[in-house]
């Protein structure tokens, strides 16, 4: 682009009145660089997950922590208080479909919840029978509200092809399952979303440093021009100076680009160092309210200055405790509603906690506990550590 810093043939005529509004001088002018006002990404389902999982590795692992965390925990099927081993819904989730695993199913359906507030899983039944679980991306699906206002039918649309999975059919009908949101009654609500503040400021501050690195400078500030003659600027001459600055030198983008100066201009540096907004220390803040929406202990992912937890055993108990297990509970009994219907008997889907490492430490407490409880009977102490009598 070309620069038009040597301002030639000034003018003797008077400035613009926005000139002197912006320098507040007798004589000369100064064009303050920048605008005070914030800019925000998208909150939908594709801006959260470029922003958030695709751009943002506090994000990204937060959620990787929390999805493969989940999906790592095995199942139980009871019937009533029996544990069933064989239980045909085990067999199926162990396996979904002829493309996923266990794991990976349950991995995928963890992180559509935590990145749109919704899952949608679709059943495949040949012959009556329960043969294989589906996962459908959140943002391709929509809700179709029937006159009472409560669901009637889901639209599923991927290309120029639209499916409606209604409500009320033969057969086993689709599984929605969602976080809570205050505001919709038939959608979730992403924990990115009340992170999104954070995840802006964050990637922002990425963009800048890199910005500022690539450059190796930092103009921010005021750009002053005082004649030796007490000249001014015509109106054109300023407007086209005004223009140029703000295209070559405003945004993340241009953040370090020096100045060339010349005809009696003058920079006055009025931002302040990364020093001076303790730049360090509000980047991990912003990484701290990330992890902390997600439901990660901050220490878990290496944030310096969190000393919640005494030590990193016991954030990651915290991670299972108050993060893991509500999770799968909740996605446990929304399963187990769904398969009884399905099925057409009573079954209970529950975590098998024996089987968590990450929990070892509590379950050897409460074994200890339980078996030195002279008190209980043999079948009391099964029960009370989650076996059947």
């Amino acid at each position: 682009m070309r620069f038009l810093f040597r301002l030639p043939g000034l003018a003797r005529s008077a400035p613009p009145q926005e000139t002197k509004a912006a320098s507040g001088l007798s004589s000369g002018f100064a064009i303050v660089s920048g605008d005070g006002a914030a800019h925000w990404s998208g909150r939908s389902y594709a801006a959260l997950a470029k922003t958030g999982f695709m751009k943002n590795p506090i994000a990204y692992r937060a959620m990787r922590m929390v999805a493969e965390a989940a999906a790592a925990v095995p199942w139980l099927a009871y019937r009533g208080t029996s544990e069933v081993a064989d239980h045909p819904a085990l067999a199926l989730l162990t396996r979904p479909n002829g493309r996923q695993s266990g794991p990976d199913f349950f991995e995928t359906l963890y992180g559509h919840l935590l990145l749109s507030g919704n899952a949608y899983v679709e059943p495949l039944a040949l012959g009556g029978d329960l043969r294989e679980l589906h996962l459908l991306r959140p943002d391709r699906v929509s809700v179709v509200e029937g006159r009472d206002g409560w669901i009637a039918a889901y639209d599923y649309r991927a290309g120029q092809v639209t499916r409606r999975l209604a409500v009320d059919r033969d057969g086993p009908g689709l599984l929605h399952l969602k976080l809570f949101h205050p505001l919709d009654d038939h959608s979730g609500l992403s924990p990115l979303v009340a992170a999104g503040a954070a995840l802006d400021l964050s990637n922002a501050a990425a963009g800048w440093n890199k910005a500022l690195l690539d450059n190796s400078a930092r103009p921010s500030g005021a750009l002053v021009y005082q004649p030796k003659d007490g000249g001014n600027l015509s109106a054109d001459q300023y407007q086209r100076l005004k223009d140029e600055l703000e295209a070559g030198y405003s945004g993340a983008v241009n953040a370090g680009r020096p100045l060339l100066l010349e005809g009696g201009l003058d920079w006055k540096a009025m931002g302040l160092s990364p020093k001076d907004m303790d730049f360090i220390e509000a980047k991990n803040g912003a990484a701290r309210d990330i992890a902390l929406a997600l439901g990660v202990p901050p220490m878990l992912i290496g944030i310096p200055g969190d000393n919640t937890y005494a030590n990193y055993q016991e954030a990651n108990r915290a991670l299972y405790r108050l993060t893991v297990l509500p999770l799968i509970a909740r996605t446990a009994a929304s399963f187990s509603a769904w398969l009884s219907d399905t099925l057409g008997e009573g079954l209970r889907l529950e975590p098998d906690l024996d089987r968590v490492a990450g929990l070892s430490a509590e379950r050897e407490a409460l074994w200890a506990r339980i078996g030195a409880a002279a008190f209980l009977t043999e079948d009391e102490k099964r029960e009370a550590v989650g076996y059947s009598a």
